[in-house]
């Protein structure tokens, strides 16, 4: 079988008889049920291949649908002109990288079907584009958007270069309303929901199908389409790893699945590591190999939000739909990012709770924080936190402690604001990273830690104070019975309470209380 790697052309796909999964019949519905759309959805999930499969429908080259749904729906094929804006190549770091890109997209129109010299502004000559297309060729115009909110994301910290974006697209989209009688069909894509009101004001009458659970795996693989179309695919990968079958299933889903559009609706897995994964035999971070945005990062920090309230916060319809609200919550940012979805729905307050969607992007993620949001030491990464496994693994309660004292009393701590915040930040980082290779419970009430670490011959029990004493963590312990649950276990308990001092911004104080079987 061949894979589409990297190919976003409909067509090429079809003529070179790559791999293809049919999203026709949710393209023919769209078409003939509307005409101004938008769709949300995470980088690298097939929202260009979309827009062209929309392209070549639109063009009415019929060869390229044979065998697949719209096929046997479509009965007239006819052929409009398409104008086609792709805003992803290009990096938008002053307000005339936008110009300029806008500008090439009309001249290249003008050249063309030609141009009116007093239509001065990219609004109005935009308008006079489509409305010519449209009277030189008698046939009402398509136009499809990709990444119309490329511009904004990467203004993310610039407010003013952020602002200028706004205004000069939402002066742009705007000649779509005005043009409403020439155009036939249009189609607007995004990582997010970016300044939908005012980007978007003009557009009353858009479509929004990011939340709609008609349409929740109108990009993306399900797990129906993926055993459909792939299940020889993923016998060979199974086969390759040494694997069942249906072992290589559970494992795709733990990695790659899970995202989740809307609520009651399947989760969808991402094409992108999926396809690579078939192709190469391997099971790797392929999305974030790809690459993770700074401005998440950013936003975060920018914030001074608490890691630990990610998978823990509820959040309403009309505050996912929208990022315009990130300088104090960030989470719509990260749900419309796709490094979290949606795990949980409370219909009677209109609540949804997020989460990871899955492995790849839960491990990649804290991955990507811990150099943010950690010391500045020597040696960090995948090295350092292999060293505190092996103490964990081998009982070496104290060979831990020793190298967490360390991790804070050799770095350069250079935080902001509240350091409490930030020392609950790094540990919620580290002892996550930690997760992936022990098992770690971790749970926070009101600022407190109760840290449970398990392996196959050991369990321990940490409890985290700021400026108060290893003796008050330890007593804690003891009068909250945190050991209880493992009271018949034959494991090897041992107890730790830690203080980290905001003083010296370091643990100043640690000591460990061992349990025999």
């Amino acid at each position: 079988m061949k894979y589409p790697i990297g190919i976003q052309d409909f067509g090429e796909i079809r003529r070179n008889g790559y791999a293809y999964v049919d999203k026709t019949a949710l393209m023919y519905k769209i078409v003939s049920e509307g005409k101004y759309y938008f769709l949300s959805r995470p980088r690298r999930f097939g929202k260009s291949l979309f827009l062209s499969t929309l392209e070549s429908y639109f063009s009415g080259k019929k060869d390229l649908f044979e065998g697949l749904a719209v096929w046997e729906l479509e009965r007239e094929w006819k052929q409009h002109p398409i104008l086609h804006l792709d805003l992803n190549t290009e990096l938008y770091d002053s307000k005339e990288a936008l110009e300029n890109k806008l500008n090439l997209f009309l001249a290249n129109i003008e050249d063309v079907y030609g141009r009116n010299p007093n239509e001065r502004t990219l609004g109005t000559r935009f308008e006079g584009n489509i409305r010519r297309v449209a009277e030189k060729t008698d046939n009402q115009v398509v136009i499809l958007v990709d990444e119309y909110d490329k511009p904004m994301l990467q203004a993310i910290g610039n407010d003013e270069l952020q602002t200028t974006y706004r205004n000069t697209l939402k002066a742009f989209y705007g000649a779509l309303k005005s043009c409403d009688r020439y155009i036939r069909f249009a189609f607007l894509t995004g990582v997010t929901k970016f300044g939908k009101v005012s980007v978007f004001s003009d557009l009353n009458n858009l479509i929004d199908l990011s939340f709609d659970n008609r349409y929740s795996s109108i990009c993306g693989i399900t797990a129906q389409e993926l055993h459909h179309c792939f299940d020889g695919s993923v016998q060979e990968l199974a086969d390759a790893n040494g694997m069942t079958k249906e072992e290589c299933y559970e494992k795709l889903a733990q990695d790659y699945d899970g995202y989740h559009f809307d609520h009651n609706t399947p989760g969808v897995y991402n094409p992108f590591s999926v396809l690579n994964t078939l192709a190469s035999g391997q099971f790797r971070d392929y999305w974030f190999e790809t690459g993770t945005p700074s401005f998440l990062v950013y936003q975060l920090r920018k914030t001074g939000y608490s890691l630990d309230a990610m998978t823990e916060e509820e959040l309403s319809t009309d505050t996912l739909n929208s990022i315009d609200i990130m300088d104090d919550n960030p989470l719509p940012l990260l749900y419309q990012s796709g490094y979290l979805t949606l795990k949980d729905y409370d219909a009677e307050f209109d609540q949804y709770k997020l989460g990871f969607p899955n492995r790849e992007v839960e491990q990649g993620f804290v991955k990507y924080l811990y150099p943010f949001y950690t010391p500045k030491v020597q040696d960090k990464g995948s090295f350092s936190i292999a060293r505190f496994v092996n103490d964990v693994r081998s009982g070496d309660a104290e060979g831990f402690m020793r190298r967490l004292e360390g991790f804070f009393a050799n770095g350069d701590y250079q935080v902001m604001g509240n350091l409490e915040y930030y020392f609950q930040n790094t540990l919620y980082v580290f002892f996550r990273l930690l997760g992936f290779y022990v098992e770690v419970e971790r749970h926070t009430t009101h600022g407190r830690m109760d840290i449970v670490i398990q392996t196959s011959q050991y369990i321990y029990i940490l409890e985290l104070k700021l400026d108060k004493s290893a003796d008050v963590a330890l007593a804690q312990i003891e009068e909250k019975s945190y050991a209880k649950p493992f009271e018949n276990d034959s494991r090897q308990l041992f107890k730790i309470g830690i203080n980290f001092s905001t003083a010296t911004r370091r643990i100043d104080d640690w000591e460990i209380a061992e349990n025999h079987k």
